[in-house]
């Protein structure tokens, strides 16, 4: 930053005493307000970034923005000006690459990218498996399939389908592991031993 300090001294002219100054000043609002965000600044693009390595960059530039922002008009809030910031380089970053992985962001909508649609052939391939993981589905024993159901495809925790099927969470586990090998068993024929229920 000392760089900058030096050119805006030299194209200053006759002001560059005020441009020092308000360089200087900028200098001292960034290291008070900015810097004291990085643990945390940190942590938001380890959690939303899937390549680690690039961590320490995407820091640097999201730096780099902030700095040449504030420049021109310093944020009201700085916290949430440096999160925005960071929450659109990200996004910049994966329409730059144009590659969506899942682990990149948990709320694909929220980057406002359209994906694209996979074609007729995939479709079709994806329509007969979800026919194939149904109907194998359907051949596992009811209350396996309920808890394989609850868990799988509504989401609930273990506890929560504990509750809604009246057992408890170590049979729920039973269930589910029993159903997820019956299932295997059907779709790809690898037959697994059985276990008592506990």
């Amino acid at each position: 930053m000392t760089d900058t300090l030096e050119i805006d001294r030299k194209d200053a002219g006759g002001d560059g005493q005020i441009m020092t100054d308000r360089l200087e000043d900028l200098h001292a609002w960034f290291l008070r307000e900015v810097l004291p965000l990085e643990a945390v600044l940190t942590q938001y693009l380890r959690n939303n970034w899937r390549n680690r390595a690039d961590v320490a960059d995407l820091l640097q530039d999201i730096y780099v923005h902030v700095y040449d922002a504030a420049r021109t008009q310093r944020p009201k809030s700085t916290k949430s000006f440096v999160f925005m910031t960071a929450r659109n380089l990200l996004v910049d970053r994966v329409r730059r690459d144009k590659i969506i992985p899942l682990e990149a962001v948990e709320d694909l909508d929220a980057l406002g990218v359209a994906a694209d649609a996979p074609g007729p052939e995939a479709q079709s391939v994806a329509r007969e498996e979800l026919r194939r993981v149904q109907a194998a589905l359907e051949q596992i024993p009811a209350r396996s399939r309920e808890a394989f159901v609850l868990y799988h495809v509504e989401n609930l925790s273990r506890r929560e389908v504990a509750a809604r099927m009246n057992i408890s969470e170590n049979t729920v586990g039973w269930y589910l592991k029993t159903g997820l090998e019956e299932i295997a068993d059907l779709l790809f024929g690898e037959p697994h031993t059985k276990r008592a229920k506990p």
